[in-house]
């Protein structure tokens, strides 16, 4: 679909706009991912736990994204959990992620692995 990457997740990349809830973010953080966009991972990530730097590993093939489940994280809340199965050529990431806004923006705290 011709200007899909725009509808969704490339005017939060450049600045442009922040993500309006915590799904939209983790498939923002998601697409990142994808594309490879470390800034706008430690920019989107909560200071408390922020990496100082984030080395991805370009030989990482992202095929999929599957949400499985959300808590809070819309206009109204503070705080939500997203969790999905990330998949790759080779595997899947299985995670709940949780996330808070910090100055009215949504950020990624961290998150559990269910089953690991």
């Amino acid at each position: 679909m011709p200007g899909s990457y725009d509808a969704c997740c490339g005017r939060f990349h450049r600045g442009e706009a922040v993500a309006p809830t915590a799904e939209r973010l983790m498939r923002s953080r998601y697409s990142a991912f994808v594309r490879g966009e470390a800034e706008y991972l430690l920019r989107t990530w909560h200071p408390r736990t922020r990496p100082a730097r984030l080395d991805l590993d370009p030989g990482v093939r992202w095929t999929g994204l599957e949400v499985l489940a959300t808590e809070d994280g819309t206009a109204f809340h503070s705080a939500g959990v997203v969790e999905f199965r990330a998949s790759y050529r080779g595997g899947a990431l299985h995670e709940r992620s949780r996330f808070e806004r910090v100055d009215g923006a949504w950020t990624y705290v961290d998150g559990d692995f269910p089953g690991a």
